[in-house]
């Protein structure tokens, strides 16, 4: 009685197929307590999302109980500020993502794309070898990131970066004090390895930051804002840039301390959402491979008579099919699986049910997307689903996966963006497909083939190495000449051979409760 339901959260795979359980049981939403005083409203409707999602963030605004955690690290930042200094930092930012700044960030993503493609093939140095793609996945984000928030080039993707290596950290010392109780208190938490490692990483990544903010003020200061404009004539600004001219209808401009907290919010919810959206894309387009095929095909002909393969922003709205899995993928494995509100008023849902002022709750991505009143078969990959004549007359409510109404992710374009890049760089030179049998008992391997469309000699018995696959080698792409055969751990765990059991989870995906990892915006 003490811990409520708190026994039946868990950070695995179990956790999430106790949401499945609960939407097919109550469908609209239920009760949690999380101790004998603190019951939580569980929603995973779009009828019953919409009066809490859509209300003003006055209304509803973030819980502090599942956000706290982040405040040493991230201030006070759009995720974590609220009232008026959230909706003055909100309107002050969205030029920043406005699509003509987004169109100068391609070129970054599919630099950095190639960069991780480029030491693929290294790795793979003629033979099989076996990778975890989380990993280079989340170092690619972290890469673009740095380089669209700071023009900042670490080579985090080929040389150990201490400010990378610091927010990697702090991401997974936070999802780990979430799951102890007894380092929740502050105090005891500064005394434990764990705290004192956190503090060292934050200043760490405060101090990186702070340099740059700093420095970029100085110069704006010395030259003045018409020249230092001028000195930005033929090359794109990047996020600090924009944030440095930003004012606001009184003609105040953001304190490097907003600056600064801002660019490090844009860091940790853009590198492991983004990471961990693209490693699912891969793991479903390889268990299905039909899927995976027709996105090639796609891709092949939007860039054919191109000399340089390579995406542009304009390509992105041409690529209606692979759009479709990346949003299937991201509606069957949401990386915020959750997010959290605290009603400062009473809050009247469809069914004239009252949510009383003071009650926190979280509004269930995962139980949402999953839910077979709003989707059949919620656990099929089926990318049609969001073709247009499957979409017409559907909730808007019913594919949330960056939130939705005035606290929905700022950065949902930039995300989607560079998903798209990534996807179609990768699926030029890559096939992914599952194994017929797991390596290492319960795991999910992936057989990646890495396709470079170069003049010379193929490598020796790579095309023996992959038979039975997938598709014939030279349908990947018209020139390849060289293959390898790469095997993928992306760290799933389920049971092999277990055609029905429920998608697994790569290393790195957030949990399926709030108190594993999963943070709104």
């Amino acid at each position: 009685w003490l811990l409520g339901h708190m026994g039946m959260v868990r950070s695995t795979e179990e956790g999430l197929q106790n949401v499945d359980n609960l939407v097919g049981q109550y469908h609209h939403c239920c009760v949690w307590w999380i101790a004998p005083w603190q019951p939580v409203l569980r929603l995973f409707h779009p009828d019953t999302l919409r009066p809490v999602l859509l209300a003003s963030a006055f209304v509803a605004p973030k819980d502090k109980l599942f956000y706290g955690f982040l405040k040493p690290w991230l201030g006070d930042g759009l995720l974590l500020s609220h009232g008026r200094k959230w909706a003055r930092h909100r309107r002050l930012l969205t030029p920043a993502f406005h699509p003509d700044t987004l169109k100068s960030y391609v070129g970054i993503f599919n630099r950095s794309t190639e960069i991780m493609h480029a030491k693929w093939w290294r790795e793979a140095a003629g033979a099989p070898v076996v990778l975890d793609v989380f990993e280079p996945l989340a170092l690619l984000t972290l890469d673009t990131l740095q380089k669209c928030i700071f023009s900042h080039d670490s080579h985090c993707q080929e040389r150990p970066s201490k400010y990378i290596a610091a927010i990697l950290e702090l991401s997974a010392l936070v999802v780990r004090r979430q799951q102890r109780l007894l380092h929740h208190p502050d105090w005891l938490y500064r005394l434990s390895a764990d705290g004192r490692r956190f503090a060292r990483a934050c200043a760490a990544v405060h101090g990186f930051t702070a340099a740059v903010v700093q420095h970029r003020r100085r110069e704006l200061e010395r030259l003045g804002h018409q020249a230092w404009l001028e000195g930005h004539q033929g090359r794109s600004m990047d996020f600090i840039d924009l944030l440095l001219l930003a004012k606001d209808e009184d003609g105040r401009d953001l304190s490097d301390e907003d600056i600064s907290a801002e660019a490090d919010t844009f860091m940790f919810e853009g590198h492991d959402t983004t990471a961990s959206g693209l490693a699912w894309l891969l793991y479903n387009l390889a268990c299905h491979p039909h899927h995976q095929e027709r996105c090639r095909q796609e891709v092949r002909e939007l860039l054919k008579d191109r000399e340089v393969e390579e995406i542009e922003w304009e390509d992105l709205s041409h690529l209606p099919f692979t759009t479709m899995c990346i949003k299937e993928s991201l509606r069957l494995h949401p990386p915020v699986t959750a997010v959290s509100r605290r009603c400062t008023k009473d809050i009247t849902l469809h069914d004239s049910h009252v949510i009383p002022s003071g009650t926190t709750c979280l509004l269930s991505i995962y139980g949402t997307h999953h839910n077979p009143s709003i989707w059949p078969e919620p656990q099929v990959f089926d990318p049609l689903r969001f073709s247009p004549e499957n979409t017409q007359g559907q909730s808007p409510l019913a594919f949330v996966p960056f939130s939705a109404g005035p606290r929905n992710c700022i950065g949902r374009s930039f995300a989607m963006a560079e998903m798209k890049v990534v996807a179609v760089t990768v699926g030029c030179f890559v096939g992914v497909f599952p194994l017929s049998r797991a390596l290492e008992g319960p795991r999910v391997l992936l057989k990646v083939l890495l396709c470079r469309r170069l003049s010379g000699s193929g490598a020796p018995g790579a095309a023996a190495s992959a038979a039975g696959a997938g598709p014939q080698l030279q349908e990947l792409h018209p020139q390849i000449s060289q293959v390898i055969a790469v095997a993928s751990s992306v760290a799933f765990s389920v049971e092999s051979g277990s055609s029905a059991a429920p998608p697994p989870r790569p290393r790195g995906h957030r949990s399926g409760d709030p108190r594993a990892g999963s943070f709104s915006r």
